[in-house]
This record gives C-alpha cells, sequence and structure tokens, in this order.
C-alpha cells in the first residue's frame, strides 16, 4: 500500500509543480498529514536510493518535488532558458525585513529602511516570494506581507526557523 501512495504522492507533487499543503496532499490520498510526512521521507528515500535527480522538500506546511541542488550549476549551463533579472539590492533587503520581521506592513519595512520601497514589494509580490497576509487592525487597514512557500522553497528552508540568526553577526561579514 504504501509503494502505491509514494507513487501517488510523486505523481501530484511532479504534476502540481509548485508547494502543495500538506493538508491538500491528505484529502487527496485519502490519508492524515502525519502519513503524508511518512510517505514523503519514504520517497525522498526511494528517490535518493535511485540517484535520482529529484527530491522531495517540506516547506513550511508545504510539500514539493525539487530538483536535488547539486545539480543546479550543471543543468544550468545546459539550458538555453532566459532566467529573470537578479534582485536589486532593494529588493534584497525589503525580502531580508519581510523573512524576519513578519508580517509587516510596507510602512514598517519603510521605517527599517529609510527608504520607499514599493517597487521591491511589487517584484517580490510578482515573483512569488512574498504576499499579502492579512490585513493590520489599525487605521487604513495596511496590507501585511510574508513570505511564501516558494521563498523556502527557493532558499532551501522547511521554516523559518532555519533563517540565520541576526544576534550572531559572525554569520553576515562586514556586518558589526
Amino acid at each position: 500500500m504504501t509503494h502505491k501512495l509514494s507513487g501517488k504522492l510523486e505523481a501530484l507533487l511532479f504534476l502540481h509543480g509548485d508547494p502543495v499543503p500538506l493538508s491538500q496532499l491528505a484529502a487527496w490520498l485519502d490519508i492524515d498529514v502525519t502519513q503524508v510526512i511518512a510517505v514523503g521521507q519514504e520517497l525522498s528515500q526511494e528517490l535518493e536510493r535511485h540517484h535520482s535527480a529529484l527530491g522531495v522538500q517540506v516547506a513550511g506546511d508545504a510539500m514539493a518535488l525539487v530538483t536535488d541542488r547539486e545539480l543546479d550549476a550543471w543543468v544550468q549551463e545546459r539550458m538555453t532558458i532566459k532566467t529573470s533579472e537578479p534582485l536589486s539590492h532593494a529588493a534584497w533587503e525589503v525580502l531580508s525585513v519581510v523573512a524576519y520581521k513578519q508580517p509587516v506592513t510596507r510602512l514598517e519595512i519603510e521605517s527599517v529602511r529609510q527608504v520607499g520601497s514599493e517597487r521591491a514589494i511589487e517584484t517580490l509580490v510578482m515573483r512569488g516570494l512574498i504576499e499579502e497576509i492579512g490585513r493590520k487592525d489599525t487605521p487604513g487597514r495596511p496590507i501585511l506581507y510574508g513570505t511564501t512557500h516558494a521563498f523556502l522553497v527557493e532558499f532551501g528552508l522547511a521554516d523559518l526557523s532555519q533563517l540565520p540568526s541576526l544576534d550572531n553577526s559572525s554569520n553576515f561579514p562586514g556586518i558589526k
């Protein structure tokens, strides 16, 4: 039964492409979330045993089928697909503020950066790295931003607790 489930899980993750909420996978497979995680771990081990270029990644409360990071450089050398422009310094700053301080409003981001951030926020939303996660219960009800599952997958994180600590500046050369 588990073998069939791992095959079904692999098919669902492959066809979906983006991270799929664990609860949705559980509903589709007619099992509970704990079993989805166990089947995902089994699938991951199967892929590793067969030296597959694919792997299973749990990012927050979602699961995705991803390519092996060790193959990234090799694949990029052979691909002719135009990649999007790299993020600007402003976008990296905004992404950092959102990642560490979420949920956060545009004004709170701008307070940290001391400069307007609307364009960088738009870029990050368009790229799927941050999203609107609600509204702050203050006058004007400003949008609250947070990181996405795509952010976790892009940076190889299971959850935000794996972000480097800001308390230890040795993690960031040049920052005192």
